[in-house]
């Protein structure tokens, strides 16, 4: 055995401080192509790539499988300043959205005006799973538009957690959209139409983009692997099965939340940044105890099986799997933990790097549940502390409620928390 450790002269201090005091991160994000999870050859090519319905009574995107290659959040600021103009700018957006995630043809126009679309994807934008969800932030319930006794229970502005440093110019929110589609420039062409549409009303606060690890495969087998190289979301709710989807990810009509709210659900986003290179020199027995997996196979150690119940009661003292490992604390497979159980939809990212030469990589996390207390903060709680904490650092995010979805073509997501003012002004893009 070497005498000399493998980390002398690293640690995790003096790295975060190196990354922090020399500057932010160059670039808003990158274009990035999606990789495979499978460690094989798949026997059978991705579905054909198709429209995503639109109407429903939650929001596609939250659900929809199977996941598209590539993501984007995007962040804005709501500079309406009436109820009834906030109204017309989700009218607006809902209906752009019809028409991008159905393939509705752009309206044509005489040479003398500007095109209705940037043409960026030809004449007629092909189907690529193309989804969009929109949700809505604390701030929006703030009293500029009256909606204070309409805000859900749980929604409120993401505090600083364990091993936080978030920035402001990465953070929280009135309105996200979180989109998915299989080719970036897919992505970067609904964001464009959006905002010109929305442009009297909505100003853009902040944007991520990347892509799904794995993603593009309809079987839930296929786990994607995060950029520390380790299976991400073995343990994930099937988004296939209702009754899961309903006990865990929508709010009910029982809950002690607006009558609104029913049909949407709580969403957590956390763009967490991995220090990729401090991890990179980390002995793989080390990794793999602050997982509690086996990197390649991604089975709980001491298993063959990625898909095996890691079996804590025959290892009590955590002689197998350390009793702080990540996939212990996340989700202890108790009793007591079973409401805790939340649905991930997140992608990597690379924002290019910092001012010393670091590569500003990571997960932009995203998790949809019922309850942010029993789901998402649970979770944070019991990981705080964990090993891992010494390799990554939350930078931004937010709290925010996903909008019901739309049941008919008249109506508007948000339409019955705003309500319609019945001005009629609907304008459509085709």
């Amino acid at each position: 055995m070497s005498t000399q450790s493998p980390r002398s002269g690293i640690s995790r201090r003096n790295f975060v401080t190196g990354a922090l005091g020399t500057g932010a991160a160059v670039g808003v994000g990158a274009a990035l192509t999606g990789c495979s999870a499978e460690d094989g050859p798949s026997t059978a090519g991705p579905p054909a790539p198709r429209y995503v319905p639109f109407e429903g009574p939650h929001q596609a995107g939250i659900t929809a499988i199977p996941v598209p290659m590539q993501g984007l959040m995007a962040a804005f600021t709501v500079i309406a300043d009436s109820r009834e103009k906030l109204a017309d700018t989700l009218a607006e957006l809902t209906d752009e959205i019809r028409g991008l995630m159905s393939g509705r043809p752009p309206e044509q126009r005489g040479p003398a005006y500007p095109p209705v679309d940037s043409g960026i994807l030809g004449e007629e934008p092909p189907p690529d799973d193309l989804s969009v969800v929109v949700s809505v932030g604390a701030s929006l319930f703030d009293g500029r538009f009256g909606l204070a006794d309409r805000r859900p229970a749980e929604l409120v502005q993401m505090p600083f957690l364990a091993n936080d440093r978030l920035d402001p110019k990465f953070s929280h929110g009135d309105l996200l959209l979180t989109m998915e589609a299989g080719h970036i420039d897919t992505l970067q062409f609904a964001l464009r139409q959006l905002m010109r549409r929305t442009r009297r009303h909505l100003v853009l606060h902040w944007m991520i983009d990347g892509y799904a690890r794995g993603a593009g495969v309809a079987s839930h087998a296929a786990t994607p692997r995060n950029l520390l190289g380790f299976k991400d979301g073995t343990a994930n709710l099937d988004s296939d099965d209702q009754a899961l989807m309903d006990r865990y990810v929508w709010v009910g009509s029982g809950d002690a939340e607006p009558d609104w709210a029913v049909g949407g659900s709580y969403q957590a986003v956390r763009i967490i940044r991995m220090f990729v290179e401090f991890w990179d020199r980390t002995r793989l027995i080390e990794q793999e105890q602050i997982f509690g997996r086996e990197k390649i196979s991604g089975a709980p150690l001491g298993m063959s099986d990625e898909f095996a119940d890691p079996d804590y009661a025959d290892d009590p003292r955590g002689e197998r799997i350390p009793l702080n490992a990540h996939i212990r604390l996340a989700n202890p497979r108790t009793p007591e933990t079973e409401d805790s159980l939340i649905l991930r939809r997140g992608f990597s990212y690379a924002r290019s790097f910092d001012g010393a030469g670091r590569l500003d990589q990571g997960l932009a996390f995203v998790s949809y549940q019922r309850s942010l207390e029993r789901g998402f903060l649970a979770v944070q709680n019991r990981l705080t502390g964990e090993p891992l904490e010494e390799y990554i650092m939350p930078v931004g995010g937010g709290f925010f409620f996903a909008l019901p979805g739309v049941q008919g073509p008249d109506e508007f997501l948000g339409q019955a928390l705003v309500g319609d003012p019945g001005h009629g002004r609907r304008h459509r893009r085709g």
